[in-house]
């Protein structure tokens, strides 16, 4: 079965068409345009330009996949959650081409296209479909941190979220506060690299709250990243950099590649000479730290047979090796990651997401397809 996938519910365009089978998926043909370089200059994502931008682009990428491919059987679209003017173009998209092709629908929910974007493979190699539930599901990226228990597929709970900020927008915001460019989370990764985590002890909020089962997605298993940000705003409000004498008084842009680090003064609360380095891995290290123990909670709580990593922050290589360390010592089926290539949004997640629905012959009419900038994944 071949299938079409279109992402816009961001500030990625991204079509992809994909030959699924029960045996796994292979990537015929996809194209993505990003954002990124436009939005930098406003640090962060502008909805009305992304949507005209996703406007711009989405015709002229439909037309680059398909062209010489084999006519998908069903098209699977992107309805929500996300930002409405780009969930808007994607959908639109798809309604007409639908419309014009009689190629069936489906509205495909966000968060469900990174759970399956583990089945994607570079290269024209087969992907593997998940294959042993139940299965636990880390969903982690700039605008979601969810933990979801699947037991086949298309079947999911919400065992817990975050109360207010997502751990990627928690990575990117704290790197605005140090003036960094968008997106902020790979660049506090990066700077990281050569950090001390254990340098500044930042808290780690929620993490001791007990299990509570009777409360579906009980406190155990969310999150809350508001206060750590702030907790960041706090710290570098107390500490100041020692300035260097160039236009660039932080020198942050040269600090990333210098053999020397810019360095924050010393004072009566830090008692010694901290880099910026020092800061970034030990605010990775705060958030790296949250994640994996609510996860191994409900690992533990649930026993599932596969733990999945999935979003856009799934592609940071501390919280991918530490989840990987801890749970080797429990008795897991698999621990299945993207891609780093398939971490961020793209159309392939969405069509092999799409093809579990088509194969039940879950369609939506064209007229009848719409939006939902809140979809909970699971919910009808």
């Amino acid at each position: 079965m071949y299938i079409l996938g279109i992402e816009s519910s961001c500030d990625d365009t991204s079509v992809a068409l994909l030959k699924c089978s029960p045996k796994g998926h292979i990537i015929i043909s996809e194209k993505t345009i990003s954002q990124i370089d436009i939005h930098k200059k406003y640090g962060g994502v502008v909805p009305e330009i992304a949507g005209r931008l996703h406007a711009e682009k989405i015709v002229p990428l439909i037309e680059a996949v398909l062209d010489g491919q084999p006519k998908p059987d069903a098209i699977a679209v992107t309805s929500g959650p996300g930002l409405v003017t780009g969930l808007l173009v994607g959908t639109t998209a798809a309604q007409t081409l639908s419309y014009a092709t009689g190629i069936p629908l489906v509205g495909t929910n966000h968060i469900e296209g990174h759970i399956h974007s583990v089945e994607l493979a570079p290269d024209g190699a087969i992907g593997k479909p998940i294959a042993d539930f139940p299965a636990l599901c880390l969903v982690v990226s700039g605008g979601h941190t969810e933990l979801i228990l699947t037991k086949k597929h298309g079947d999911y709970q919400i065992l817990g979220s975050t109360k207010d900020d997502a751990a990627g927008e928690c990575f990117d915001k704290v790197a605005k506060l140090l003036d960094l460019p968008y997106p902020g989370g790979p660049q506090i990764s990066k700077l990281a690299g050569t950090g001390n985590p254990a340098a500044i002890g930042f808290p780690r909020p929620m993490i001791n709250e007990k299990i509570n089962f009777s409360a579906k997605g009980g406190p155990a298993f969310g999150w809350s990243f508001a206060g750590l940000k702030t907790a960041a705003l706090y710290w570098l409000r107390d500490n100041s950099v020692i300035l260097s004498e160039t236009k660039d008084p932080l020198n942050l842009t040269n600090a990333r590649d210098s053999s020397t680090p810019l360095r924050f003064a010393q004072n009566d609360k830090t008692k010694t000479n901290l880099t910026i380095n020092d800061f970034a891995a030990s605010i990775e290290q705060a958030i790296v730290d949250v994640l994996v123990v609510k996860t191994l909670r409900a690992t533990e709580a649930y026993k599932p047979k596969t733990v999945i990593l999935a979003g856009g922050v799934a592609a940071n290589k501390k919280l991918r090796l530490t989840l990987g360390d801890k749970l080797k010592r429990l008795a897991l089926t698999s621990y299945l990651l993207p891609a780093t290539s398939y971490a961020m949004d793209n159309g392939a997640m969405i069509a092999a997401a799409g093809y579990y629905h088509a194969v039940q012959k879950k369609f939506t009419p064209w007229s009848e397809l719409a939006v939902d900038p809140n979809w909970k994944i699971g919910d009808p």
